[in-house]
């Protein structure tokens, strides 16, 4: 608590008792001045929920009545150290760690750090097109389902059971698709350095043209339920306000800023996988308010399926992983009784070749290829703003370090701001509008 006089100290309540913190002044007028301060205030926890389960995020909310008079986020209860896991896997294997973190958005963990892998080892312009076209599909469908599930857990947590059920019943669609492709529907590690696990399989591009059909038809249904509804509307308007100024303060990147006004999007301003040769537009909005991000996913949504549909077109037989055979990870998966695994002609193939081709195998499975000495930075426009990893290697076969700019992380700074001197029910508004991801907060 502040006091108005030059002989500033601050009240709190502890565990251990009631603690006074002072800064300079008598301690008498100090003593009297805390004994006649009103009171009334009380801090509460929001959350966290069991550490089981997801997205454990603990608020510390000092409230004065209804009104939020300072906000504090306590993270950390879903660490599970895997940057620090990776300097202890090989490189290819660091995929099967990076797309753990963010789990709405793991294909961008995946692109991230390939990206920045393939700086290291300077064959970024050797990769296939087709398989910088099937990224940037993998990459806008993952956008889609991460924006759905940012809509569909805000309207829960609003009472908007309806738009809960649809986005659900939506992002199903795409991980159907992503199964079909990688064999899971997360934590895909299909993105390599290089390349790809695999192409795609047969049948895929037809399923994911009749999920654009379906998604065409099924994204008006979130303007009809949500855009105009004055009770929706009620509800985001003006709440979890941020403005141009206070996001480039805090560095909140993605739907957070582009709801301010400012059109920033890496897609645009530092391209990568080839994204300066699609047509696409940025949405923005000029509220920056919890109303205004959902406008943006909205459109951003739309977007994506223009992209994904433009990557269809694009798609050439070709291959998708590097020449190099010191690089290339040697895979053609297969479906078996077994699950997914080498094909056995593809077993075949390598046993039966020569002995030297055998003992390359092995090696580049088990001990991996080597990375020149050096360190780099990439960064990918994921659904949540900028995903940044920054990589440094000894000339060996696995990581010195590696550290991820987590998007979730950097927005999470915006609660503070967003929340205090509002009501302690839009704390719930403004935290579904940032939409963060402990998994990428904690790592």
């Amino acid at each position: 608590m502040s006091y108005a006089s030059p002989q500033a100290a601050e009240e709190r309540d502890t565990t251990e008792g009631r603690v006074f913190t002072v800064t300079g002044g008598d301690w008498d007028e100090l003593a009297e001045t805390a004994g006649k301060a009103d009171d009334e205030r009380i801090v509460v926890n929001m959350g966290p929920q069991h550490p089981s389960t997801h997205g454990v995020l603990r608020l510390i909310l000092e409230i004065d009545g209804e009104t939020v008079t300072e906000a504090r986020c306590g993270i950390g209860y879903l660490h599970t150290g895997i940057e620090k896991n990776m300097e202890f896997r090989t490189w290819t294997q660091g995929t099967t760690f990076v797309t753990r973190m963010d789990y709405l958005t793991p294909l961008f963990n995946e692109t991230a750090y390939c990206l920045a892998v393939e700086k290291l080892l300077g064959i970024t312009d050797q990769i296939p097109e087709r398989a910088d076209v099937i990224r940037v599909l993998m990459m806008e469908l993952n956008r889609i389902s991460s924006h759905l599930v940012a809509i569909a857990t805000g309207g829960m947590e609003l009472g908007a059971t309806t738009i809960m059920i649809y986005g659900f019943r939506d992002r199903e669609l795409i991980l159907d698709v992503f199964e079909a492709i990688t064999g899971l529907r997360m934590n895909h590690a299909y993105i390599r350095p290089g390349g790809l696990a695999q192409d795609l399989p047969p049948g895929a591009v037809d399923q994911i043209r009749e999920l654009v059909r379906t998604f065409h038809k099924n994204l008006p249904e979130y303007d009809k339920l949500a855009t105009g509804n004055p009770v929706f509307k009620g509800r985001m308007c003006d709440v979890g306000y941020l403005d141009l100024t206070g996001c480039m303060a805090l560095g909140a990147t993605g739907p957070i800023l582009r709801a301010a006004g400012l059109p920033h999007d890496l897609r645009k301003s530092d391209p990568y996988c080839g994204y300066d040769t699609y047509d696409f537009d940025v949405p923005t909005a000029d509220t920056c308010d919890s109303y205004g991000r959902f406008l943006v996913r909205l459109e951003e949504m739309r977007q994506s399926l223009r992209i994904v549909e433009q990557c269809l077109d694009r798609l050439e037989p070709g291959p998708v992983m590097v020449a190099d055979k010191k690089i290339a990870w040697p895979a053609q998966l297969a479906h078996g009784p077994d699950g997914m695994g080498n094909s056995l002609d593809h077993i075949k193939k390598i046993m039966g070749t020569s002995m030297e081709a055998l003992i390359h195998h092995f090696k580049l499975v088990t001990e991996g290829f080597r990375v020149p000495p050096g360190q780099a930075y990439s960064a990918v426009e994921s659904a949540k703003g900028e995903l940044g990893v920054h990589v440094v290697s000894d000339g060996g076969t696995r990581p010195q370090r590696v550290h991820f700019r987590d998007p979730s992380f950097t927005n999470l700074q915006t609660m503070a701001a967003m929340c205090e001197g509002g009501q302690i029910a839009d704390v719930i508004v403004a935290v579904a509008s940032i939409d963060p991801v402990m998994g990428g907060v904690d790592r």
